[in-house]
């Protein structure tokens, strides 16, 4: 007689028998998100705070201080936001050719340059201010200005080395899928959480 193997899903398999669960996100992303919840609340406690001082300050920001470039700061916006839009293709053709392609490597790198340049013109700005007399030490204002985004360009950058490596790694054929997902969701933080700085810091 033929004997019958206990349902590993029945009521009275044991917990090991029983089959896991897929995860929902893969590992990586899920770290990610985790990391980045933490940083939301840290940018949150930023502004909080600019907002707190500015809204307390009869003149803000002060006459004595030089004004922020907001209309360069706004080309300098579009970049960033197609740079999200290249890595938001990027991933399209990723998925569609079930892995590395040529048009994925070129809508990556775009990404990248456009990453880049962002950074790099934001640099170019802040070396600008601080010749007119905008620094961490001449005013309240100041050292907002370059706390709240002077952290988003660590963020940028560190977002950067990490599409730096996924490019390296889809050009060896050798990307996984989660690490691609993972670095999206850094970079799209980036490029989300920007225009809300540029709004509350340079037209406020």
């Amino acid at each position: 007689m033929k004997e019958v193997s206990p349902d590993p899903t029945g009521p009275d398999a044991l917990p090991g028998d029983r089959p896991a669960r897929p995860s929902l996100l893969p590992t990586a992303v899920t770290g990610m998100l985790i990391f980045l919840t933490a940083e939301v609340m840290f940018f949150a406690a930023l502004i909080s705070a600019y907002l707190i001082v500015s809204s307390g300050s009869s003149d803000w920001p002060p006459p004595d201080q030089p004004r922020l470039p907001a209309l360069s700061t706004a080309f300098n916006t579009l970049a960033l936001l197609l740079s999200g839009g290249m890595i938001f293709h990027a991933n399209l053709t990723y998925a569609r050719s079930s892995g590395s392609s040529r048009r994925t490597t070129r809508l990556l790198l775009t990404a990248i340059l456009l990453g880049s340049f962002f950074v790099l013109f934001q640099g170019f700005e802040w070396v600008r201010l601080i010749k007119f007399g905008l620094t961490m030490k001449s005013s309240t204002y100041g050292s907002f200005f370059y706390l709240i985004i002077g952290t988003h360009a660590l963020h940028a950058v560190a977002a950067l080395v990490v599409l730096v490596l996924v490019y390296r790694n889809l050009k060896r054929k050798t990307l996984a899928p989660e690490n691609f997902w993972a670095a999206q969701v850094f970079w799209y933080f980036v490029v989300g959480i920007w225009p809300i700085l540029y709004i509350l810091v340079y037209l406020n």
